[in-house]
């Protein structure tokens, strides 16, 4: 079971945390783990790259452990730029949850 945590604060995500394996397949094999771990780390990605976010993550490749945390102190324009990332990322993580609910917990706070 993968467990995701999605923490908001003024209807923006301020922090993302994700952890295990869905166990929908053999390790390495795991299609559903594998999607959400695309759409987690793209996430970071286009925050620490393309937004140019200096986002607070750290990540245990053995546990399937991720946690990204925003900065409190960002502009209105990176605001908008971390919401519409994490907003995708919320879609993506809504549809996988839609589809393999019994692999997935998906919270959002």
């Amino acid at each position: 079971m993968t467990d995701i945590k999605l923490i908001r604060k003024n209807n923006s995500v301020i922090e993302v945390e994700a952890s295990g394996h869905t166990g929908y397949g053999e390790q390495g094999e795991d299609i559903v783990c594998a999607g959400i771990s695309t759409l987690l780390q793209a996430s970071l990605l286009g925050l620490l790259q393309v937004a140019k976010i200096n986002v607070k993550y750290k990540i245990e490749t053995e546990t399937g452990k991720l946690k990204f945390t925003l900065p409190s102190n960002l502009t209105d324009e990176e605001r908008h730029d971390a919401d519409v990332i994490l907003n995708t990322l919320l879609a993506g993580l809504q549809d996988f949850y839609t589809e393999y609910s019994d692999f997935i917990n998906l919270e959002v706070i």
